[in-house]
């Protein structure tokens, strides 16, 4: 139990002097230019991967499983709806 505490109390005393690192550390020169090239990196990486649509995929989802479903019905049909349209605009 004792080891519990000393961990709780590194860990609050660790978020604390970091936190107040960074509230120096973003004003400086070095700090602007650290900021700035993390911002670019996640940028780049978000849309590369489509990290912020995959988010909002997975919270429809999960909001909502039953429209979910219907739209992934639809999305299966939607090939076959096109070639029917085609094939009666040839008409």
């Amino acid at each position: 139990m004792h080891f519990l505490l000393i961990l709780s109390l590194k860990s609050i005393l660790g978020s604390i002097i970091g936190s107040s690192f960074y509230a120096w550390f973003q004003g400086t020169n070095g700090g602007i230019w650290f900021q700035k090239h993390v911002d670019r990196f996640m940028q780049y990486f978000a849309e590369k991967y489509d990290l912020e649509l995959a988010k909002k995929d997975a919270k429809f989802r999960k909001q909502y499983p039953l429209a979910a479903d219907r739209l992934d019905k639809l999305e299966q049909e939607y090939p076959k709806l096109i070639a029917k349209i085609e094939k009666l605009e040839k008409k």
